[in-house]
């Protein structure tokens, strides 16, 4: 696995590729700002880039706006997001853009060591990985879309962990039941949706697209 790390406190960042070279990952380039960053990514061509939200000049939105570039001119660049806290406007922003291989997780994260290494995993493997926090403060702040309230209890709760990238057989542990019931729920969920399984799109990919526009929406 090669990786650019785009972020412009020093000590995060050098932190950063510490802690990945030791996990031998290849840590092709790190950069303080956008313009350098899209530069090394055109440079080295790595396989995920890790991405700051807020970068120099003005520390708004640089470090978005450079990382759906970035997969714009490498769709298959995977991107891992972190911020410092929850910005919903920018979630929905990075994974409206569609395809796989996204993640967007709290700087928090980072201090717990195998989480951030798992989701950086599973955004590298073609997954997603969304903070839970951002879920739960995405529930919290509006109002769900009419199509989700066809969804029962136990369905919201799995879509919520597939919306946090987790496979099958995480979700199944997490809420304490068997791989097939996580199958048929998810089967469910994607009948509940109108996602037929002639779509061309990955489903739950959209299943979890939707969920976040829709729990993005104002």
């Amino acid at each position: 696995m090669r990786i650019v790390i785009a972020e412009d406190d020093s000590l995060l960042r050098e932190g950063l590729a510490l802690l990945l070279k030791a996990e031998g990952i290849d840590v092709v380039a790190t950069v303080a700002n956008a313009a350098d960053f899209l530069a090394a990514v055109g440079e080295h061509g790595p396989d995920v880039a890790i991405v700051d939200v807020r970068m120099p000049p003005t520390h708004t939105d640089e470090g978005i706006v450079a990382a759906v570039e970035a997969r714009r001119r490498r769709p298959e660049l995977a991107v891992l997001v972190l911020s410092a806290y929850v910005e919903q406007a920018f979630a929905t922003e990075l994974f409206t853009t569609g395809g796989s291989g996204l993640g967007y997780l709290l700087k928090e994260r980072v201090g717990r060591v195998e989480e951030f290494l798992d989701a950086l995993r599973r955004v590298a493997g073609g997954g997603t990985a969304i903070d839970p926090e951002v879920v739960a403060q995405l529930m919290v702040r509006t109002r769900p879309d009419k199509r989700l309230e066809r969804l029962s209890a136990r369905e919201r709760d799995v879509l919520a962990l597939m919306a946090e990238g987790l496979g099958n057989s995480a979700i199944a542990e997490r809420l304490v039941v068997t791989d097939g019931a996580v199958h048929k729920h998810i089967r469910s969920i994607f009948a509940k949706l109108d996602l037929a399984p002639t779509d061309s799109a990955d489903r739950r990919v959209t299943a979890v697209l939707r969920y976040l526009k829709a729990t993005g929406a104002r």
